[in-house]
């Protein structure tokens, strides 16, 4: 099967404000096939965020190869190829929740029918179908995203890149979130997410596979293939398995193996 992003031999560079090079990136290759539901996680200043947006042509790599969909990533771009969710939802609070999902459309020049009764599919599919005409201040932070989710969705990408989206919200209400996010997505056939988290346990809940990158310069330390079965709810989360994959991670970003350990984690720990 053909990948729906290819990266390879990828390195990226920045010039702090004293002149010196900061080699935020380093010998990234990663191939990510149609349908799957990747993760990226790693330390804070590893490059995750970096690589997510060096995928979607908003900042450029020092060198390498990015291919989306068999085309370098400026042309997916501008072909529209992925909707993009920031750490925030990044709402227009002068606009109501529909037309804020229809901005997109708009750009594209959608006709205003089409524009209307796509937001409304969309918003009905994230379940705020009775929310079109509030507006983004009277929405819960859960909500919002949920808002810009479906404006990601609007002129049906394929392809989903997620940064974090849920990193500010209270832990039951990301818990709910990932059911949402996993509803979506299996809603969507064929739809591939590419998801930047902080969170081992979010990783493995989501995920079909989880990418653990190193800290700076950051690199591919280990992929860990999670295969938890599906549809998945609150019990997957109790499952041994879904334990042993979030000790897997664990252990792949510290560098170590459970050989190296004195103990196997409890499992309060291994979901911290």
């Amino acid at each position: 099967m053909a990948s729906v992003i290819s990266i390879s031999n990828l390195n990226k560079t920045f010039r702090a404000a004293d002149g010196s090079v900061v080699n935020a990136l380093e010998g990234i290759n990663l191939d990510i096939q149609q349908g799957e539901f990747v993760s990226l996680i790693g330390p804070s200043g590893c490059g995750k965020s970096t690589l997510l947006r060096i995928m979607a042509d908003l900042i450029q790599p020092t060198s390498g190869n990015v291919a989306v969909n068999g085309k370098a990533a400026s042309q997916a771009r501008k072909d529209r190829d992925y909707g993009f969710v920031f750490q925030n939802a990044t709402l227009y609070d002068w606009r109501t929740v529909i037309k804020n999902v229809e901005l997109p459309l708009e750009i594209m020049n959608y006709p205003k029918d089409q524009r209307n009764s796509r937001a409304r599919e969309m918003l009905k599919l994230v379940e705020l179908g009775d929310f079109a005409d509030r507006y983004p201040y009277q929405l819960s932070g859960g909500m919002q995203q949920r808002v810009s989710i479906a404006r990601a969705l609007s002129f049906q990408p394929k392809i989903m890149l997620m940064d974090e989206p849920f990193g500010a919200l209270d832990e039951m209400t990301r818990e709910r979130m990932n059911n949402e996010l996993l509803h979506i997505w299996s809603s969507l056939e064929g739809m591939t997410v590419i998801f930047v988290t902080h969170s081992i346990a979010e990783a493995v809940y989501l995920s079909s596979r989880v990418v653990v990158m190193s800290p700076r310069p950051g690199r591919i330390a280990q992929t860990v293939d999670v295969d938890l079965p599906r549809p998945r709810g609150p019990e997957t989360r109790d499952m041994d398995a879904y334990f042993r994959y979030t000790s897997m991670v664990r252990h792949a970003l510290r560098g170590t193996s459970p050989g190296e350990v004195e103990s196997a984690p409890s499992r309060s720990e291994a979901i911290e």
